[in-house]
C-alpha cells in the first residue's frame, strides 16, 4: 500500500516552480561526482543471473628434454566463480492533475526523472565499493573483497595488494587504485539484458491513495542490472586504514599520501593493457596536493587530458574523486 510521504504533493510542486509559473532550475545540492562509474567498463555476462569467471589457478609442467628422453605429460588448472548481478529499481508516480499545472507536466516530470537518476548512481557507486555479502539481492563491493591486511593470519591471498596506512578508530578511509580491463575487472549485466539505467515511461496509469482509492496518475519505473567481475584480483590495490583526523599537508604526522600511493603503483600487477585510476574523496584528494606542494621540490602531480577531460595524474595515473567513498570507515584488520 502506497504512503502519502512517497506521493509527489502540491506541496513538492509548488517547490519546484518560479514565481511566474514555469518549472524553475533545480540546483542539485545532493548530487555528487562520483567518477569511478564513468570508467567503469561494462560487458555482458555468460549468466542470466550475472557472470561465470574462469580462472587459472596453475601452469603445465615444462621440462628441458633430454635427447632419447620422453616428456612427462602435464595440465594448466582452472576454476570458475560466479559474479552475481542485482536489480536497482525505483518507480514515480505523480499525480496527473498535479503534473499538469500550469502547462509544465513534462518539465515537472523530468526534473523528477533527473533525481531518480541521480540517486541510481549514487546507490550504484556505493554498492560497487561498500556492498556486503549480507545482501544476497545485490552484488558484493570492493570494500569486502578486500578486507585483509597482509599481517591477518590466514587471510584472504589478495591481502598482498592492501596496504595498511596505521590508523584506527572510526574516522578512517581509503584509496582505491584500479586497473579497469575485461580480464581483470569491469562491470556486468546479465545475459540478454542491456547495459545501463533503463527508464520506462509508464503513461497514465491507476495509483492508490492511502485508503486504497485510485487516482490517475503518469508513472515511471527506473531499472539498472549491474555488478562487478574481478577476474584477477591484482588489478585492484586498497590503500586502507587512512585516519582523517591524523592528516597533515607535510606529512609530518598521519599517513604520507605519497609513498602509499608509490608503493601502490608498485603492486598493482601491470599499467599496460588496463585502463588504470585512483580513486579518493575530496578529503584525501585535499591533502594529496598539500603534501605534494609542501614535501617535494619537483611535483609528483601534474594535469592531463585523460579521455577529453582534465584528469589530475599521479604519475601516469588519473586521480579521480568519489563522493561515496567514506570518512567514517571501522579499521580493517
Amino acid at each position: 500500500m502506497s504512503t502519502l510521504a512517497n506521493k509527489v504533493t502540491l506541496l513538492d510542486v509548488a517547490r519546484t516552480m518560479d514565481p511566474d509559473g514555469s518549472s524553475a532550475a533545480i540546483a542539485e545540492m545532493l548530487s555528487q561526482d562520483n567518477e569511478m562509474l564513468m570508467d567503469m567498463p561494462w560487458y555482458e555476462g555468460n549468466l542470466p543471473t550475472g557472470h561465470r569467471v574462469t580462472v587459472r589457478t596453475g601452469l603445465p609442467d615444462v621440462v628441458f628434454r633430454k635427447l632419447n628422453s620422453g616428456v612427462p605429460n602435464s595440465k594448466a588448472t582452472n576454476a570458475q566463480l560466479d559474479e552475481a548481478c542485482g536489480i536497482l529499481e525505483g518507480r514515480s508516480e505523480i499525480d496527473c492533475a498535479l503534473a499538469e499545472l500550469n502547462g509544465n507536466g513534462t518539465a515537472f516530470r523530468l526534473g523528477q526523472s533527473k533525481g531518480f537518476m541521480e540517486s541510481m548512481n549514487q546507490s550504484m557507486q556505493r554498492q560497487v565499493i561498500y556492498g556486503d555479502r549480507l545482501t544476497p539481492e545485490a552484488f558484493v563491493g570492493l570494500a569486502p573483497r578486500f578486507d585483509d591486511v597482509p599481517t591477518t593470519v590466514n587471510g584472504a591471498e589478495n591481502k598482498v595488494n592492501v596496504l595498511d596506512a596505521g590508523g584506527t578508530g572510526t574516522d578512517n578511509t581509503s584509496i582505491y587504485l584500479v586497473g579497469w580491463g575485461q580480464n581483470s575487472i569491469h562491470g556486468i549485466y546479465p545475459k540478454g539484458s542491456q547495459a545501463g539505467l533503463y527508464h520506462e515511461d509508464l503513461g497514465k496509469i491507476d495509483a492508490f491513495d492511502v485508503n486504497g482509492n485510485r487516482f490517475r496518475a503518469y508513472g515511471d519505473r527506473y531499472e539498472w542490472k549491474c555488478g562487478i567481475a574481478v577476474p584477477d584480483w591484482r588489478y585492484v590495490v586498497r590503500i586502507c586504514n587512512i585516519d582523517v583526523s591524523d592528516l597533515t599537508k607535510n606529512a609530518s604526522a598521519g599517513a604520507d599520501l605519497i609513498d602509499l600511493m608509490t608503493q601502490a603503483q608498485e603492486l598493482i600487477h601491470s599499467l599496460t593493457g588496463v585502463q588504470p585510476a585512483y580513486y579518493v574523496n575530496r578529503t584525501i584528494r585535499s591533502f594529496l596536493r598539500r603534501q605534494t606542494v609542501n614535501k617535494v621540490a619537483n611535483s609528483t602531480l601534474m594535469y592531463d587530458e585523460v579521455d577529453g577531460r582534465p584528469a589530475l595524474m599521479f604519475g601516469e595515473v588519473p586521480v579521480r574523486r568519489v563522493d561515496a567513498l567514506l570518512n567514517t570507515e571501522a579499521r580493517v584488520v
